[in-house]
């Protein structure tokens, strides 16, 4: 029998952090108890001062860790440089504050084995606090499907396709990046695929962060995005669609909208909570339009079946 035809497929896990080290215990202890072990775990710490990566070194030796020379870094660029450094033809995409259950690379891996090579990333079902019923047991949600974007915060991925891919670009600093990822990805003739019955628990909150950073970096990032890949049309409309959706949209307790890109959900109720939302949300378009010339650079208008905006 030939022995290599046994071996499971080489997995890296890629774990960005700062200053949670309570969480990435947690984490880290949940990969350790995996029926399949990862054969690398990289964790880049973006220069915490909690004890982080003190922790790590005391507790998780067999773990690769690699520390930011200041935090100023964004979660982009911390996790391309893991990235960079996985060595495995899987790569894991791993939030800090995720918990895995221990069979999710034994299930990841199962289930790649019965994809094409064309399936780039698998995305699973994340249960988060607040996460309200009608989300979580949504028909959408519960079934297997091509998705437009994937939850950076415990996937997996075919190291090939992301390295072609080019990782995340490392512009959109944080929030927004896996869409730009995976739109890339589509254009080059991947799909990202949702597979609920591979759950995780990511202790963050449900949908969209609240205060000014989140909103800052949404609405800029959805301009980024825009730029190098909807039609002009589409960018032109936008604004007028989006104040219309802002004025008439549907209220939370009225059930909301399923929709992939978690991280907007909330988004209206964020612009009202924040002080000077709207102001925010222009000042956040300016500094998307001063990323005008770089966005033109690298254009390509996505015609995927699979490609959906994040807002609509």
């Amino acid at each position: 029998m030939n022995v290599a035809a046994k071996r499971h497929p080489t997995v890296s896990l890629v774990i960005s952090v700062w200053n949670r080290k309570d969480d990435l215990r947690d984490n880290l202890r949940a990969i350790a108890a995996q029926t399949v072990q990862a054969d690398q775990v990289v964790v880049v710490d973006n220069d915490s001062t909690d004890g982080t990566p003190e922790m790590v070194l005391a507790e998780f030796p067999w773990v690769q860790l690699i520390r930011m020379p200041h935090s100023k870094y964004g979660a982009c660029e911390t996790f391309n440089v893991g990235f960079a450094s996985a060595c495995g033809e899987f790569v894991g995409i791993l939030d800090d504050d995720v918990v895995l259950p221990k069979t999710f690379v034994e299930h990841m891996l199962a289930k790649f084995a019965t994809e094409p090579e064309t399936t780039a990333i698998l995305s699973p079902k994340v249960i988060e606090p607040e996460m309200p019923d009608w989300y979580k047991d949504s028909p959408k949600i519960n079934q297997e499907r091509y998705l437009p974007t994937f939850r950076g915060c415990g996937s997996m991925a075919r190291g090939a396709a992301i390295r072609k891919a080019r990782w995340y670009d490392i512009r959109f600093f944080i929030f927004g990046n896996e869409r730009d990822l995976t739109t890339r990805l589509l254009n080059l003739g991947y799909r990202v695929k949702m597979v609920p019955s591979i759950e995780v628990f990511h202790k963050a909150p449900f949908g969209m962060r609240h205060g000014k950073r989140s909103l800052y970096y949404h609405v800029r990032n959805f301009w980024l995005y825009a730029f190098k890949y909807l039609p002009w049309s589409q960018v032109v409309s936008f604004p007028f669609r989006f104040l219309r959706k802002g004025l008439g949209g549907k209220k939370k307790q009225d059930g909301g909208e399923v929709a992939d890109a978690v991280g907007t959900i909330g988004l209206f109720d964020n612009i009202k909570a924040v002080k000077w939302g709207y102001w925010i949300c222009l000042k956040a378009t300016l500094a998307a339009l001063g990323s005008l010339p770089y966005c033109l650079r690298h254009r390509q208008v996505c015609r995927h079946p699979d490609f959906e905006p994040p807002l609509r």
